[in-house]
């Protein structure tokens, strides 16, 4: 009964939120985003777990991380859950038009469509990746992902709801009616896009990396769906420039046909590592990443999965 209950609280504190920030005065809404991540990235040092990730980034302990930069992070995290409330309601067009690309990327974007392989956009949690899916279903159509399974299952249905609203087709990853690796190779075969987070692995079937000089696990999904297809895989990082605006790089990944699924999910975390170190308050990592982070339950998890 208590977990109906905080349940039920929890998806009416979603809802409530986001239908006061997607209707605020941007300057409002802003500024109390920004002013609440200031307050929580200074308060007690921040969040220990993102100091130590971005002591990696830095290359420095923990200690030695600049309060500014974590401060900076929890701003950027806030600011992505500002837009993500907001953005149903925003022109796509200005999204777009705030939102910088080169020319030699927006060309690889278009040439990899036209090629009518499929391709598989991998992406780590750096800036707002639905701003990202906004500007790609606005240049080429639809494109396919994965969600994560949210509790209560209504707040899932609000977060499901909310990308199909950008123009996202959104299949569960799990308990949906197969599994999702299926459904988008389909898409794949069909030429169509896939766009996934690849920095963080929430199963158990990660292949290990090597990620600012120390050892992690990073999804297989994208690797394994370029090579099962003959998908273009792109690597694509993005990241805040102003209050307003935002910008994509994207990395071409070399996929071989000798290439392991493990040589190719390193060219990505390697891709990754690039775009994470030119703006590291814009990753929103907060939780252990990192071998040495892992808990001894996650260890026990892994080795029952050989």
């Amino acid at each position: 009964m208590l977990d109906g209950v905080r349940d039920g609280l929890t998806d009416f504190g979603y809802r409530a939120g986001w239908a006061a920030v997607r209707y605020a005065p941007e300057s409002l809404a802003r500024g109390v985003f920004d002013g609440a991540g200031t307050i929580a990235g200074r308060r007690g040092g921040g969040p220990q777990q993102l100091r130590r990730n971005l002591g990696r980034v830095l290359g420095v302990s923990p200690e030695e991380v600049p309060d500014g930069l974590v401060a900076a992070a929890v701003r950027s995290y806030a600011r992505y859950w500002r837009e993500a409330f907001r953005l149903p309601s925003e022109d796509p067009a200005r999204i777009v038009a705030e939102t910088e690309i080169s020319d030699a990327d927006a060309a690889l974007v278009d040439e990899s469509f036209a090629s009518g392989r499929g391709v598989v956009y991998a992406l780590p949690h750096s800036g707002n990746w639905d701003t990202c899916g906004v500007w790609l279903v606005n240049r080429c159509g639809s494109f396919s992902t994965v969600a994560e399974r949210l509790k209560p299952e209504s707040l899932f249905d609000q977060f499901v709801e909310y990308r199909e609203s950008l123009g996202f087709e959104v299949f569960p990853l799990t308990g949906g009616e197969q599994p999702p690796f299926r459904s988008l190779e389909e898409r794949l075969r069909g030429g169509g896009l896939v766009c996934l987070m690849g920095d963080r692995d929430l199963s158990s079937h990660g292949v290990p990396v090597t990620f600012f000089g120390e050892r992690t696990r990073m999804p297989a999904g994208p690797a394994r769906l370029a090579q099962t297809t003959g998908a273009v895989l792109i690597a694509v990082h993005h990241c805040f420039t102003g209050p307003r605006t935002s910008r994509i790089r994207l990395t071409p990944i070399e996929v071989g046909a000798a290439d392991s699924v493990e040589q190719v999910t390193q060219r990505l975390a390697d891709a990754y590592q690039a775009g994470i170190a030119s703006a590291p308050a814009d990753w929103h990592m907060f939780q252990p990443l990192w071998e040495a982070d892992w808990s001894e339950e996650r260890r026990a998890r892994l080795e029952d999965h050989g």
